[in-house]
């Protein structure tokens, strides 16, 4: 009897000291490749801006390319560009997110894109060419069928024309809604128009566009078999594009007040 709870004894020991250990190993990988994996995601959204923004050049450095990119904090409610985050505070919406004072909480009307809540404050990407705009990159997400689609869209200096539209992270359905990552739906993108005056006329229909029919140039084909990922990319641009989103930014920046 005393030797069977010795044993049960001796093998809990060793299964304690044993999952101690690994727990120990597992933090200690966790914090050492933490530096590398932070390096990567920066890579990942460095090379996903370049790519979208029609700037990718793959026989130079990444870093050399990015350099061309200036990354602005500006606050959603002034549209203006501000110093009260800095581009590291600013730049993961996740984060800001677990501080109440620096979101705003959307009501089923305006929250088009079902974000639930909107941080106040974003990063945008600014590039200049002999001092002048030449091209905006802005980050944009909303829910599509399975999952909350993140990405960016570029426009040209008239802040109107699209350059391009991708996403870098989703759990769409491969295949339906996955097929926002098909070159082909995005290489429909450039050349769009996003406004019509004041208003946000980009439109995903149904179908393909009829390039003859007035208003194309504001209406993209719809993802075959994927209606609501495609209603998910119409709506987060109309957020994002609005009064909610960069709606201010983009009509102080056309000013020269942002």
């Amino acid at each position: 009897m005393s030797q069977s709870k010795e044993t049960v004894g001796g093998t809990l020991l060793v299964a304690f000291i044993l999952c101690v250990v690994c727990s120990a190993i597992v933090a200690t990988a966790a914090v050492m490749l933490k530096p590398k994996q932070t390096a990567a995601k920066e890579n990942d959204r460095s090379l996903n801006i370049l790519q979208i923004a029609g700037l990718y050049d793959d026989n130079k450095p990444l870093a050399d390319q990015m350099s061309q990119v200036k990354a602005r904090v500006i606050n959603l409610d002034t549209g203006k560009f501000t110093d009260e985050l800095t581009v590291a505070q600013a730049i993961d919406p996740k984060k800001l997110a677990r501080d109440a004072s620096k979101i705003t909480k959307l009501d089923s009307d305006s929250d088009k894109a079902k974000l639930i809540r909107r941080e106040n404050f974003g990063v945008v990407y600014i590039v200049e060419k002999d001092g002048q705009l030449d091209r905006v990159i802005l980050p944009i997400r909303g829910y599509g069928l399975w999952s909350t689609l993140w990405g960016f869209v570029a426009l040209q200096a008239d802040l109107n024309t699209v350059i391009g539209l991708g996403y870098y992270q989703h759990a769409e359905t491969p295949g339906l809604g996955g097929e926002v990552d098909n070159p082909k739906w995005k290489a429909l993108w450039p050349g769009k128009k996003l406004f019509d005056g004041d208003e946000v006329a980009i439109k995903i229909i149904k179908g393909t566009v009829d390039p003859t029919q007035a208003g194309a140039e504001y209406q993209v084909d719809g993802l075959s078999g994927a209606t609501l990922t495609s209603n998910g990319v119409h709506n987060m641009l109309h957020f994002w594009l609005g009064q909610q989103g960069y709606g201010p930014f983009l009509k102080n920046l056309k000013a020269g007040g942002a």
